[in-house]
């Protein structure tokens, strides 16, 4: 059997020159710069997770030891969770609330926000550009500045008014909400529908569908990373939103998650309840981390569509 140049010079190679040909060490300013990676990928884990750890730890402690500096509490205790639901927070109520006024949100944002953004990705015409810079310049506004005019609107009692007397109704907050999600939608939907060739209804419709038809059996569907992304974001936007219910839903019976639990009093009416406000932060937050965990594949691809050719 002949044996190539590459073979007898192999053997005359020791073990370590082997393994250090096959594996070459890395410079030294490129190895301090992957340390530096991922030191920085670390802390950023860690300035994320610690918060949400301290109020899982916060929740599950004794109510007398709300001020408590363990990292592990012992022992620990499902008090502070039983009086998240006690008669006097209302707590269960403020969540379906929260969930009515998010999903309503989302719903009409979507609504909305796919027939603006597939018009602006499909029709040609002058300053469309500027139309989309517009309605992003919408969501630029301060929630504060706008406050005191949707105030002065919803609450108004005069005959012949814009508004009726919106104050403590769900649409005091969805309404002014959509101001913010609507922008968001259109833009990432926007760029999504771009990527996707217009072939596609042009060959639908040359099969007999409508335009109507093309649109909701053939784009949409492709559409569905973006959309549920979209979805998403907005529904942690609205679940999310303080100011607007805070000033709006001033019934306690239509208050939501985010403003019931400001709201927290101890037992004797003036002390904070860190342990129950903790509580209800986890009950809060836990819905919505474990759907991004479960969706972060969709998530990922639909902030990433339109990308790349």
């Amino acid at each position: 059997m002949s044996t190539t140049t590459a073979d007898v010079h192999e053997e005359h190679l020791s073990q370590e020159e082997v393994e250090r040909l096959a594996h070459p060490k890395r410079p030294l300013k490129q190895r301090i710069g992957v340390i530096a990676s991922y030191v920085g990928m670390a802390a950023i884990v860690l300035y994320c997770i610690i918060p949400f750890y301290w109020m899982v730890v916060s929740s599950l402690r004794i109510p007398t030891e709300g001020r408590s500096t363990e990292f592990i509490p012992s022992p620990a205790s499902l008090e502070n969770f039983q009086a998240v639901f006690s008669a006097q927070n209302n707590f269960g109520r403020s969540l379906v609330n929260s969930l009515i006024v998010a999903g309503t949100t989302t719903i009409l944002t979507l609504l909305f926000g796919i027939i603006g953004a597939y018009a602006l990705a499909r029709l040609r015409f002058r300053g469309k550009g500027a139309v989309l810079w517009l309605i992003m310049a919408c969501s630029m506004f301060p929630l504060v500045v706008l406050l005191p005019p949707l105030l002065k609107m919803f609450s108004s009692t005069e005959p012949f008014t814009w508004f009726p007397y919106w104050i403590n109704t769900y649409q005091s907050v969805i309404i002014p909400g959509l101001s913010f999600g609507l922008p968001l939608a259109v833009w990432n939907l926007t760029a999504f529908f771009k990527q996707l060739p217009v072939e596609l209804e042009q060959a639908a419709m040359v099969d007999g569908c409508t335009p109507g038809v093309a649109f909701r059996k053939v784009i949409l569907p492709l559409a569905a990373p973006g959309v549920f992304t979209t979805a998403i974001i907005v529904f942690i936007g609205a679940w999310n939103e303080f100011l607007l219910a805070l000033t709006f839903l001033q019934d306690a019976s239509m208050q939501t998650a985010t403003v019931a639990i400001s709201k927290f009093t101890g037992t004797t009416g003036f002390d904070t309840p860190y342990g129950t406000i903790m509580a209800a932060g986890v009950l809060v937050t836990v819905p919505l981390l474990v759907a991004v965990l479960i969706f972060q594949r969709r998530i990922v691809a639909g902030l990433t569509a339109g990308g790349v050719k």
